[in-house]
């Protein structure tokens, strides 16, 4: 295959694999003789050289990571003040942190049942750390109850004391976990259930819950447990190393 025809296939390619408009365009001048034999010589070129394809994928990939990232970077800087300091999320830790770690939940996501175990490590570990918990009910209605009487927790709780203790009586729940559980939680945890009920009726349930939805979705968080530290979105249950290693980054560049 002489030069210019390894070049015609390699532009070709990238065409393909990048679906570049400009690309496209040029293509459609060809005659369907020569459009023929492009896709002949692109045809030879990626039996002989399928790692040129793959590199071409990997590139499109890598732009497209870069792009989500800025997408991010842009939506945290305009919602940071609601991430951090919502009055309708819990905050646990130290308040006055250095630095914030977001966790957005469901109480039906098995791996979320891992992150509060990491999230009490941290805790444990790290005086200096502040995390807000946010609820994000994606897993069906049960999920969306049990998210509710959480809301009604919080709401007669603004240090987070109790709502701490309700959280992981409510994780330590096997099987699926709706409101029955969820109120037997926040009885054990020595919440007044007379309001419980009462404030289960009032609008600032869904706003708070609609909250951390909208804020999720601006920030691509589409499942649980995703956690927010600094300008980096984390998805999955990726461990206390992990975490920790995220949280010393942000403390390095301060």
């Amino acid at each position: 295959m002489h030069a210019i025809t390894r070049s015609l296939a390699a532009a070709s390619i990238a065409a393909v694999a990048l679906a570049t408009a400009p690309a496209v365009s040029h293509a459609q001048g060809f005659s369907p003789e020569q459009r023929n034999e492009i896709g002949r010589v692109i045809k030879e070129y990626l039996i002989a050289n399928p790692e040129v394809l793959q590199e071409a994928i990997a590139e499109l990939e890598k732009r497209q990571a870069a792009a989500e990232a800025d997408r991010n970077k842009a939506s945290l800087a305009k919602n940071r003040d609601l991430l951090l300091n919502s009055p309708r999320q819990v905050v646990v830790g130290n308040p006055q942190g250095d630095v914030t770690l977001v966790e957005f939940f469901d109480y039906n996501c098995g791996f979320c049942k891992r992150a509060m175990t990491d999230m009490l490590e941290l805790v444990k570990t790290d005086p200096k750390l502040r995390i807000v918990l946010k609820e994000l009910p994606i897993l069906g209605e049960e999920s969306m109850e049990a998210a509710q009487v959480a809301v009604a927790v919080r709401m007669q709780d603004k240090a987070g004391t109790r709502y701490l203790d309700f959280h992981q009586k409510l994780f330590a729940n096997r099987g699926r976990i709706g409101k029955a559980q969820a109120l037997a939680a926040a009885k054990a945890s020595g919440a007044d259930m007379a309001r419980i009920e009462k404030d289960m009726q009032s609008p600032e349930i869904g706003a708070t819950l609609e909250e951390g939805l909208q804020l999720a979705q601006s920030l691509g968080i589409n499942g649980t447990p995703g956690y927010v530290v600094g300008d980096t979105v984390v998805a999955g249950a990726i461990g206390v190393p992990a975490l920790r290693q995220q949280v010393e980054k942000i403390r390095a560049g301060k």
